[in-house]
């Protein structure tokens, strides 16, 4: 004899990977507290490793006998921080890197967006900046030495050339990988070119750009520098490269430092404004104690 029709249950299927009822596997995360200790503890066991092979003069394949050690350049370091010329130089370089970062971001974002979204402007444009790209921006020296009146309009000239061309690339890369989809959407809902181009195109290329605008900064630091020492009158590079006509090794590694330093402090700056202006984003959590599981949802 059969059992009832309605006291049969089917059995529930094994759940998958997938399934609601599993908690997806979330990376382990370190408290703040621990992650700054690490970083203080790296850069000081990278000072101590310094000043013991200084300290011992070690002489193998690297030289390090007649280096400065790493007292002697904060001793250096601190000597100078109570000199009007050290902020000069600082001040100097600042708003050269500031000021030519900046035309390169606009420009370099507009340039990027014309390319890939108008054919008449990358094939006007597109050989013409491909042909220059190539060209390291320090190699450019001469023509602005020739071009301009003064060296600070060189040195800004040189330090914009050396970050445009990695914003304009990122930017015209990312605007082109845009899924054709969302500029339909608002075309279907009676939006026009400019609020595509607000609403779509630059906040869908935005990650992209701000990996431009990363790279574009320290290669502006690097061109910024060596500009100063070759047709500087002041700046940090200029001071950095006077220090070592002079022989003056520790005032060498003064300069290397400050440049150091500031250029981490730009890039940190970008990164943190992009990940303000990317909030919507998905991010991997890295930083902090491992994420409590989720309570499952009670099924009837």
């Amino acid at each position: 004899m059969s059992a009832p029709a309605s006291s049969i249950r089917p059995r529930p299927a094994p759940e998958g990977p997938g399934a609601r009822g599993a908690a997806a596997p979330r990376p382990l995360r370190r408290r703040p507290w621990v992650r700054y200790t690490l970083r203080a503890g790296s850069l000081l066991a990278a000072l101590g490793l310094w000043q013991l092979l200084t300290a011992l003069d070690v002489n193998l394949w690297l030289r390090f006998a007649q280096f400065p050690s790493a007292t002697d350049v904060v001793r250096e370091f601190a000597d100078r921080l109570g000199t009007g010329a050290y902020w000069q130089d600082l001040t100097d370089s600042l708003s050269r890197i500031l000021t030519g970062f900046a035309l390169a971001a606009v420009l370099g974002v507009a340039v990027g967006t014309a390319i890939a979204r108008s054919p008449l402007v990358s094939d006007l444009l597109g050989p013409v900046l491909e042909v220059c790209r190539p060209i390291p921006a320090i190699a450019l020296v001469p023509v602005a030495i020739l071009m301009f009146p003064s060296n600070e309009q060189g040195i800004i000239f040189i330090t914009f050339t050396a970050a445009f061309f990695p914003v304009m690339v990122s930017t015209r890369h990312a605007v082109r990988a845009l899924a054709p989809v969302w500029e339909e959407a608002v075309l279907t809902m009676g939006g026009g070119r400019g609020r595509i181009l607000v609403s779509v195109v630059l906040p869908g290329a935005l990650p992209g750009i701000l990996g431009g605008l990363s790279v574009g900064i320290g290669v502006s630091w690097i061109c910024v520098i060596s500009a100063e020492m070759i047709s500087g009158a002041y700046g940090v590079g200029y001071r950095t490269w006077q220090d070592y006509t002079i022989v003056d090794y520790p005032g060498v590694f003064v300069g290397m430092t400050t440049i150091g330093m500031l250029g981490w402090l730009t890039s940190t700056a970008v990164e943190l404004a992009g990940r303000r202006l990317t909030r919507w984003l998905p991010r991997t959590e890295t930083t902090g104690r491992p994420a409590p599981a989720r309570k499952e949802a009670a099924t009837p």
